[in-house]
């Protein structure tokens, strides 16, 4: 969902800024987002039915200049298989968007109203990073 609405928001504030997403567990490789994802993406005017599961790579780190992780598990992951001399930075998401240092809710055992919390989270979060971006870029 993330990407979805990182690409939708970004597009709209004008932002020319490369998006992707990647897990670091091999679980849903190839696969479509969840169904409900899709809903709550729909529901928003974002379609993320399109997006498929990949892995981070080694390769990411030359590739991007951030690294948003969703939890602290993650953040550890992402630096576990980082290169030597990658140069993206790896940042827990919530914490560079908006200062909190808390982990983005992960809805998959939940409901459909736990998707809800999750996309209003992400959303107010990324309303936030653009205005970090923007502010960045002078």
């Amino acid at each position: 969902m993330a990407e979805g609405l990182l690409r939708a928001r970004f597009s709209e504030a004008g932002l020319m800024i490369e998006v992707d997403s990647a897990g670091t567990g091999g679980w849903h490789i190839g696969d479509p987002p969840d169904p409900r994802t899709i809903e709550m993406a729909r529901r928003n005017n974002i379609d993320v039915s399109g997006l498929r599961g990949r892995r981070l790579s080694p390769d990411d780190f030359h590739r991007f200049d951030l690294i948003l992780a969703m939890d602290g598990r993650n953040v550890s992951d992402a630096m576990a298989i980082r290169p030597e001399g990658g140069a993206a930075d790896v940042r827990l998401f919530l914490d560079y968007a908006t200062g909190d240092s808390a982990d983005v809710p992960d809805p998959y055992y939940g409901n459909a109203g736990q998707f809800q919390i999750l996309f209003d989270t992400l959303d107010q979060a990324v309303g936030k990073l653009i205005h970090r971006l923007q502010a960045a870029s002078g």
